[in-house]
């Protein structure tokens, strides 16, 4: 595109085939949740796995663009709902409505702006939007995946966040590492970002 992306990001691989594992072990039917969507890779990850998924992006051409490799890749007619919607504001109805999910995906933006020209900056959001979603998990929730780019952000950082807003509640399992990709000449790893994993009781001893 015009401004670099290529409309996936490799290094989230690893987090896509995490997900898909852990809905197939958990046997039963599964509700995912993913925001900040974007062009859909997780989302599409999760419905081959055999989940149903809400997939949530403020962009209408992402949406569009996520809708069409669902299509390609054989999978428009697997449980999803696509939604053009600011994800704060959605996650807040969800709770108001009392819909719970099994598993929640969040890749939110490092920086941005609003319709009304407020200032959106992860650093000082991220606490807040991840208190709001633990409300829309299920009693016996899979996991709860943060992804982020921005450098101000360790994955101790978001470990530590997720540990204790989770942990408390639910039990289960933090772990946070970086994500990168396999330099094939040199034997070395591309920093690319950083992830933390919440994996519930039953699907971290499922795993382990």
């Amino acid at each position: 595109m015009g401004f670099k992306h290529t409309g996936v990001f490799p290094e989230q691989a690893v987090n896509w085939d995490f997900a898909a594992d852990t809905i197939r072990s958990a046997k039963r039917p599964v509700k995912i949740l993913n925001l900040f969507a974007y062009t859909g890779a997780a989302t599409l990850a999760c419905l081959r796995a055999g989940a149903s998924v809400t997939h949530v992006d403020a962009s209408k051409g992402m949406v569009q663009w996520a809708k069409e490799n669902a299509s390609l890749s054989g999978l428009a007619d697997k449980p999803v709902r696509w939604l053009v919607d600011d994800c704060v504001k959605f996650v807040q109805r969800e709770q108001r409505r009392g819909n719970r999910y099994d598993g929640i995906i969040m890749d939110p933006p490092s920086y941005g702006r609003g319709p009304g020209g407020e200032v959106w900056q992860l650093e000082e959001q991220l606490f807040h939007l991840v208190e709001l979603c633990v409300p829309i998990l299920s009693d016996n929730a899979l996991f709860f995946i943060l992804n982020s780019y921005t450098t101000g952000l360790s994955p101790s950082v978001m470990e530590y966040l997720l540990g204790v807003m989770l942990e408390k509640r639910f039990g289960g399992h933090t772990s946070g590492s970086e994500i990168g990709l396999h330099v094939t000449e040199s034997g070395l790893t591309l920093p690319c970002g950083s992830t933390a994993i919440w994996q519930g009781r039953s699907a971290f001893e499922g795993i382990h």
